[in-house]
């Protein structure tokens, strides 16, 4: 009996055993799917997921003050290929905001070349889609966007330091004042070309080949980033100051949107 007893005992202990070592395969393999899901399309049945890019864009918070987000793979590269058709053809020399008219004028402190989307284009369902997850991950309204604008920084050229917010009356008439902005990335194999915030960060950086002060991003296909203009407190923050650094090689393509108080009608 007592046999019988131990040898039915080592069988639920076995069978206890091996389901343990079942079941945790069972969650080892599940954890692993959610792991491999960064990059992988596992939303194929979920719209909303898709827009967003779940699994795909991976947050880096890169400074708080000022408070400045890297969205590693932001766009798709369909996206980004996309964007650049579209403005391909009516590219023009930037300019940049006169204070006194809202109008753009031309400057030598900024010497790209770019366009802006039309309200039409808006409406397409590609841009429509890159304008609602742009509003999700700032949590701003999409109304309080402006159009998105497009741009290409050949060898040689950039945008000096500037800040983005308003220091006159006349541009916060229509919606209020720029509150954030997002710098899409559209192409790859750019030497130089760096979004530069001179006073972000304590330590040094490369911006167009040199070393400076300050923090800078490196232009790569699909990321973006994301960095706000007002402070905590509701007032323009001075240590928003950024520019794009010299190309020295390839074209820099990006898309920028900025993001008012109130809807940009």
């Amino acid at each position: 009996m007592a046999v019988a007893a131990m040898k039915i005992v080592f069988g639920l202990l076995t069978l206890v055993t091996v389901g343990m070592i079942i079941g945790a395969l069972f969650q080892l393999a599940f954890i692993r799917r959610l792991e491999d899901s960064y990059g992988i399309p596992l939303w194929d049945n979920d719209k909303e997921a898709r827009i967003l890019r779940l699994g795909y864009v991976k947050p880096e918070v890169i400074s708080w003050s000022p408070r400045i987000i890297l969205l590693h793979n932001f766009l798709s590269k369909e996206e980004c290929d996309y964007l650049r058709a579209i403005a391909l053809p009516r590219l023009q020399i930037s300019t940049v905001v006169d204070t006194k008219t809202g109008k753009g004028i031309k400057s030598d402190v900024r010497t790209s070349s770019g366009m802006f989307l039309s309200p039409e284009e808006k409406k397409y369902p590609m841009i429509q889609a890159i304008e609602k997850r742009i509003s999700i991950y700032s949590q701003v309204p999409v109304e309080n966007g402006e159009l998105i604008q497009v741009l290409r920084y050949e060898k040689s050229q950039f945008y000096k330091p500037h800040h983005d917010y308003f220091s006159d009356t006349f541009n916060l008439k229509r919606g209020g004042q720029r509150i954030a902005t997002i710098l899409m990335y559209l192409s790859d194999n750019v030497d130089g070309g760096e979004t530069y915030f001179p006073l972000a960060g304590s330590g040094e950086c490369s911006c167009g080949g040199k070393m400076v002060k300050g923090l800078s991003v490196k232009p790569i296909k699909g990321d973006a980033v994301l960095f706000w203009s007002m402070g905590l407190d509701g007032q323009s923050d001075p240590s928003s100051i950024h520019g794009g650094c010299e190309v020295l090689a390839g074209e820099k393509w990006s898309a920028t949107k900025w993001m008012r108080q109130r809807a940009a009608n």
